[in-house]
This record gives C-alpha cells, structure tokens and sequence, in this order.
C-alpha cells in the first residue's frame, strides 16, 4: 500500500484519516487523532489539523509527522510570498517539493482550504482540487469520502458530515480513531 498510510512493513509508522467537507458557508478540515507504530497505538491524540498563515488557511496532514511540519512550515512561507493566493503558495511549494532533493524525501500528503478553494498536495508535484467539495487523504481517508459524499446532500453542516464520515472511517479503519481535530472557516461558497 502506500507510504502514506498502512503498509505490510509491521514495523513502520501508519498514518491517519483526514478529510474536508465544504458546505453551507463553511469548509471544515478533519482529522483523527491516532499514531501507530506496528501494532501499536504510540498516540490517540496527536494534532494532525492547524490553521495556518494569519489563520485564513486551515491544513491537515498524512504521513510522517516530522515531515508534514515540514511542510507546513514551507506552505506558509510561500503564503507570506503571495498573501491571500493559496493556488498559486501551493503550485510554488509543489514545484519545490518534486526539484529540491531533500524535500523530494518526505512522505507526507497534505490538505488545505481557504475561503475560495480546497487542495491537496503530493509529493509527486499534485496540486488537486476536489471535484465534490470532499476529499480525504490518508489510511482511513477512502472510507471518510465515501461516506461524506453520501452524507453531502444531507441536510447536515459541513461540520456534521465530517464528524459522522470521521466516525465511520474510524469504524473500519485500524489505523483511524475517533479523536477527532475541526478547523473551519467562513467559505465563499
């Protein structure tokens, strides 16, 4: 499987569930609060979720903790260079994680929203934005999608849908719990 979520190496890190719903004026980002070493559950609350920039940035991570912080850093010095400009902060750091040669070694996926537009970033140079206003990323995060694109025509918040998709990802997913992490904002659409 992937290096951003679980794999058969029964020693390695396994990753997390994060996803984001956009609905109803609001962009919500998601994530479960589990680290697994193995077979072991090493934390059920770390905080994959934070807002970033002056705070009109919300992001979540998958994968290796250190390198997503990385990450984040770098994100929001591009987001310093174009304030208010989060396609173009994250084309810019997308170029730089597939060139620079220590940044093409981190494994790590990210989410970001703003109050226009919703990303996700890879380290193979991807910069995607969802089609149905949910994506999720990580172990768990195929299961939280399915659920929040079932759950989107609901009359429920973006809010809601996270938490109830969180919670079923959490259901089926080994390496997802229920500590869950909410940032949101205001969304323009």
């Amino acid at each position: 499987m992937s290096k951003f979520g679980a794999s058969d190496d029964p020693t390695g890190w396994h990753g997390t569930t994060i996803l984001t719903v956009r609905k109803g004026g609001k962009v919500v980002v998601a994530g479960d609060g589990q680290v697994s070493l193995g077979q072991t559950v090493i934390k059920a609350n770390a905080r994959k979720v934070r807002s970033l920039g002056k705070g009109d940035v919300i992001g979540g991570f998958a994968g290796a903790t250190a390198d997503a912080f990385t990450l984040f850093e770098r994100l929001e010095g591009k987001l310093e260079q174009y304030p208010g400009q989060l396609t173009r902060a994250c084309v810019e750091l997308a170029k730089d994680w597939r060139t620079d040669r220590f940044l093409r070694r981190l494994e790590a996926m990210m989410i970001v929203a703003d109050r226009e537009v919703t990303l996700v970033l890879t380290g193979t140079g991807d910069v995607l934005e969802p089609e149905h206003h949910v994506m999720g990323i990580g172990s768990g995060g195929n299961y939280a999608l399915a659920a929040a694109r079932a759950l989107h025509d609901q009359q429920l918040s973006a809010e809601e849908i996270a938490r109830r998709a969180m919670g079923i990802a959490a259901d089926i997913c080994v390496y997802t719990n229920g500590n869950l992490i909410i940032e949101q904002l205001e969304s323009s659409s």
